[in-house]
């Protein structure tokens, strides 16, 4: 690590997802104990069993270029059977209530501007060996979250402390 830099934590996804509602907490734990010198990116693996999380990706990464990408997801998460209930509705309300250009996010969700980025995110997570949600990518080690989220907090601890002591 460059002076001190703490690894990124690289949050792999899909919003319609109810293990990621419960990952969320290890994450804002992790930027509890961090700060800001733990950066979280949130990277995109809609599956397809999830008719809806696609269409949240690119909901939620027209959010971030609004500048409010994680009370967007965290706010999405928290209600993903109502995502899977009502659809695209669901993702308009959201963004409403994070205070997001709602029709910009209709308007992306119609154009596909964040197709690309939602592609991309989905192509390398399969390159990495990313079968389910949720999983993270820490210090070049992939920790799946898909089957128990039991003792990875503590996992992608021992790899920050790691990098942080060489």
């Amino acid at each position: 690590m460059i002076d001190g830099s703490l690894p990124r934590l690289e949050f792999w996804c899909d919003l319609q997802c109810p293990d990621c509602r419960t990952a969320l907490d290890d994450v804002r734990a992790l930027r509890a104990q961090y700060g800001d010198a733990l950066s979280v990116e949130l990277r995109h693996f809609p599956l397809e069993k999830h008719k809806h999380a696609y269409a949240a990706a690119e909901a939620a990464e027209e959010a971030f270029d609004q500048g409010l990408g994680w009370p967007f997801v965290e706010a999405l998460l928290a209600r993903v059977e109502e995502l899977d209930a009502r659809g695209q509705q669901v993702l308009l309300e959201v963004a409403r209530e994070v205070g997001a250009d709602v029709e910009e996010v209709d308007t992306a969700l119609i154009d596909g501007r964040h197709m690309l980025t939602v592609d991309a995110d989905q192509a390398e997570g399969k390159a990495i060996g990313v079968t389910g949600t949720p999983t993270y990518v820490i210090g070049g080690e992939r920790l799946d979250g898909g089957k128990s989220q039991q003792g990875l907090r503590e996992r992608i601890v021992a790899v920050i402390e790691a990098a942080r002591a060489s």
